[in-house]
């Protein structure tokens, strides 16, 4: 994925880094907009991150919090559905192992730090992934109730046929 695909960038080099590194991430309504749309929400009228990447034993620390008033579309209703994020979170990163190696190790561990590649961290990324994360993946608006819809006495295909055919009856 290009940087012209992500929604929000914002990259910083490991070797600024140094002690550590604190920003605050306030997209503009474009890249709101943009985020909006690459994660399905029928608005995103304020998201702020604070993050700090600093050196730790394995790698790096990413930490923070995010902050957003956003509005989901209600998957009974098609309603807008008004959310408040306000989350804390924590995540492990260490550089990319050997790049010559073609052998791909897949782990189900959530421990495994995340690679970074290149050289740099995309913190503006990382805080995209974090609301992400924090969004409901099934938003209902309270009260919202799916009714089932009454099953068709015989659903079999030969019952349309059964009725297409004239009656023998003559």
């Amino acid at each position: 994925m290009s940087d012209m695909d992500l929604p929000y960038s914002e990259p910083v080099r490991l070797h600024q880094v140094g002690a550590g590194v604190t920003r605050r991430l306030e997209p503009d309504a474009a890249a709101r907009g943009r985020i909006a749309k690459a994660l399905d929400l029928a608005s995103l009228d304020f998201f702020v991150a604070d993050v700090t990447l600093a050196p730790s034993a394995g790698g790096w620390t990413l930490s923070g919090r995010v902050k957003a008033s956003l509005a989901q579309i209600c998957g009974i209703t098609l309603e807008p559905l008004p959310v408040e994020i306000d989350a804390p979170f924590s995540l492990s990163l260490a550089e990319a192992a050997d790049e010559e190696s073609d052998e791909i190790v897949i782990t189900l561990d959530d421990e495994s730090p995340d690679p970074i590649e290149g050289g740099q961290v995309d913190l503006g990324q990382y805080a995209v992934e974090q609301l992400a994360l924090q969004l409901d993946p099934f938003p209902r608006k309270p009260g919202a109730e799916f009714v089932q819809p009454p099953e068709p006495a015989e659903v079999s295909p030969f019952a349309v046929l059964k009725q297409l055919r004239p009656s023998d009856e003559g």
